[in-house]
């Protein structure tokens, strides 16, 4: 398959009457899968009410079948015909911070939307997007869109054009660039289906800031891990990894180091994810720094692109600091945790 690729400018003036944004949105009308950037990571959209096409999105990414799939809107008013109710806490929320990275889980309409989409869930989940291009495309195909990280399953999330199309050119219809992502981790899911509203993956906005306007919020326990059926994507498989195998490190520095030492010693290519910060202090093969841990928002920005080099830099073992789990920091070390495949070192033993 010949896939398409668009440069888009992203200012919003540009977008209207696009001749490419029309061509992405003809294409996911006519059941084909495109990639488009959002303010998280790049998405890879289809037509939600269609089974072939989702069933394309699956297909590209290598998806396990029981990983249910997030629907981008563009429009509130779309969900009335596949959204059963829109509870109060929702719409406060929708109030407070759509478009932005939030996904609610709601009860869906019986029938509106591909099973393929939801896995038999009998909810869902819905998000608009804040991103130009994203919203562009949405609104001119006027359909509820499909759209899991557009990048091959397990692997790190894409924040560039370049990234979706290192995983998935010539298995997908279409790539619009529109330049790197912002936010850099995925929507936070939050479950409204529950007696108190519940976290089911941390993302862009904390569970502080969702505190703030509707009271006490839950975390699941599922997300520690667990066999239970995901009612979101990212609760139970491996994600986000590198090529090689990652290792978090609570413990100094100096531990760290050791860790790698003991790598290079035995003729291997260590590697160390760090911070601006700390970033002097290591000697190994690739040292990369992640941001800076005085604004963790920029470790979430450049998580994945940095998890990407890594598997460029070609290292063996990869050892990576780890963060408060406070705000972001919650995103972060989830995305963390699942890449490593919960595998940590303590300098304590416990």
């Amino acid at each position: 398959m010949e896939t398409k690729r668009w440069k888009v400018d992203n200012a919003v003036e540009n977008l209207k009457n696009n001749p490419q944004i029309k061509q992405a949105a003809e294409l996911l009308a006519e059941n084909e899968v495109v990639a488009f950037p959002t303010e998280t990571v790049y998405g890879l959209g289809g037509n939600a009410e269609n089974d072939e096409a989702v069933a394309k999105i699956f297909l590209a990414k290598g998806r396990p079948s029981d990983n249910p799939l997030i629907i981008h809107i563009a429009e509130k008013e779309q969900m009335a015909s596949f959204v059963e109710e829109i509870p109060s806490v929702a719409d406060r929320l929708m109030d407070a911070f759509w478009p932005g990275p939030l996904t609610l889980i709601l009860q869906k309409k019986k029938g509106a939307l591909s099973e393929k989409a939801t896995v038999g869930l009998e909810t869902v989940g819905v998000r608009m997007p804040d991103h130009p291009v994203a919203l562009a495309i949405l609104k001119e195909c006027g359909l509820p869109i499909a759209a899991p990280s557009a990048n091959s399953s397990g692997k790190p999330s894409p924040t560039t054009a370049a990234h979706v199309a290192e995983d998935l050119s010539g298995k997908i219809a279409g790539i619009v660039d529109g330049g790197p992502t912002g936010v850099g981790v995925e929507s936070t899911v939050l479950d409204c289906t529950s007696a108190v509203p519940t976290i089911l993956r941390p993302g862009g906005i904390t569970r502080e800031q969702l505190e703030a306007v509707i009271g006490r919020v839950e975390v699941d326990p599922a997300l520690a891990g667990g066999n239970a059926k995901p009612k979101a994507p990212g609760m139970k498989y491996r994600h986000y990894a590198p090529e090689a195998p990652l290792y978090l490190v609570a413990g100094s520095r100096e531990f760290v180091q050791l860790l790698a030492t003991k790598q290079m010693e035995e003729g291997k290519r260590a590697g160390i994810l760090t911070t601006g910060e700390s970033a002097g202090f290591y000697k190994a093969d690739v040292v990369i720094a992640c941001g800076r841990r005085d604004r963790l928002e920029t470790v979430a920005a450049s998580l994945y692109d940095t998890l990407r080099m890594f598997d460029e830099s070609e290292a063996d073992v990869i050892y990576s600091e780890m963060f408060p789990e406070e705000g972001v920091g919650h995103a972060i070390m989830n995305r963390l945790m699942k890449a490593a495949g919960s595998k940590v070192i303590s300098e304590t033993g416990e």
